[in-house]
């Protein structure tokens, strides 16, 4: 294979932390090829496709620049007609997810980015130039290779679940929690570890109660945490139960839940709540890279020096929420995000 046909840098990933790579690995002129996923029934359930986890949200109120507004005129000049129809009407306030991430794409392409609707199901990183195999067929070669796969929520798989996310149904408290659907109303969130009484305690800024529904008899969480659980006035802990179903409607959205005990009694009880808020954890898209890079207990990439973006392989950076977890913020993922491509640009220069 002639080196024409090495590809200077490619991104596996379209969210945040994807196109902000593109966008400025583009603008350096090294020509990038992004990878944004294959559109099927497994990435789907997964959240997996395209444009990532943003895609699956409403309203985006804390990404900076995106004040709330009518931005209908603004979205039908910056993308193309064919991207337009695909979604929804603007609804008049703010930025949505899915408009949010068709910007972030589109900024990327019109500085040259290449897209491919594909996944890459496996890579070979022990000699450079690196290989990467598509689920489509054939292999692409690279100098370089970005990896901003990002993480998926864990779900509990309910059928009820399903039918209420972005209408009550939400897996985080800090991009949703502030939505007037849940001001001032009882909220319930599904957890017992340090991320879900961290969701609660977030939550109760806005909720008039918190729900902290929790299997076990006695939180995961650390004991600092957990204290922060007891002592809020706004926060009831409910022991030894599990979430069995989402109550709602079309027009209202969630609207209460139904829980049943982990006790061999399995009674089962009703809360009303306008808001189902899962913190069961995340799982980090690595298992593609078959143990070739660096990762945590958590299966998360392990950034190998402290703000940079490089991993055990030289050449192989990754970016966004695939080596974060802790902030999982879409504005902390583009931020990595520009730094990837910014070290990847530096190391092609020192090598090539």
């Amino acid at each position: 294979m002639s080196e024409d046909s090495l590809e200077n840098v490619v991104i596996i990933g379209s969210g945040p932390a994807g196109w902000c790579a593109a966008t400025y690995a583009a603008r350096a002129q090294l020509n990038p090829l992004v990878f944004e996923g294959a559109i099927t029934e497994e990435n789907r359930m997964s959240g997996t496709l395209p444009l990532g986890q943003l895609a699956l949200t409403s309203e985006v109120e804390n990404y900076a620049g995106f004040p709330a507004g009518d931005l209908a005129a603004f979205l039908d000049s910056a993308l193309p007609q064919d991207r337009r129809m695909m979604m929804a009407p603007h609804a008049g306030e703010g930025v949505t997810g899915p408009e949010l991430m068709e910007l972030m794409r589109q900024q990327a392409v019109n500085f040259g980015t290449r897209v491919i609707t594909d996944d890459i199901q496996e890579v070979e990183f022990s000699e450079s130039p690196f290989t990467l195999t598509r689920a489509a067929g054939g292999e692409i070669r690279a100098r370089s290779v970005i990896v901003a796969t990002g993480a998926s929520a864990n779900w509990l798989g309910l059928e009820s679940e399903e039918r209420f996310k972005n209408r009550g149904v939400s897996a985080c408290a800090v991009c949703d929690g502030a939505l007037p659907r849940f001001r001032d109303k009882e909220l319930v969130v599904v957890g017992g570890g340090d991320s879900a009484v961290e969701e609660a305690t977030y939550l109760t800024k806005f909720a008039s109660r918190v729900h902290l529904i929790h299997r076990r008899d006695e939180l995961r969480a650390s004991k600092i945490m957990a204290k922060r659980a007891y002592d809020s006035e706004k926060i009831e802990i409910h022991y030894h139960s599990k979430l069995v179903e989402v109550l709602g409607d079309d027009t209202d959205g969630v609207t209460g839940v139904r829980l049943q005990s982990t006790t061999e009694s399995g009674d089962e009880t009703t809360l009303s709540a306008a808001g189902v808020f899962l913190a069961i954890g995340h799982t980090p898209n690595t298992a593609f890279l078959n143990g070739q890079l660096e990762l945590t207990p958590k299966k998360y990439v392990v950034w190998q020096n402290h703000f940079r973006t490089s991993t055990n392989i030289e050449g192989v950076f990754a970016a966004g929420d695939v080596a974060d977890d802790y902030y999982r913020q879409a504005i902390s993922a583009a931020g990595t995000g520009c730094m990837a491509a910014l070290d990847a640009e530096r190391w092609l220069a020192e090598h090539e």
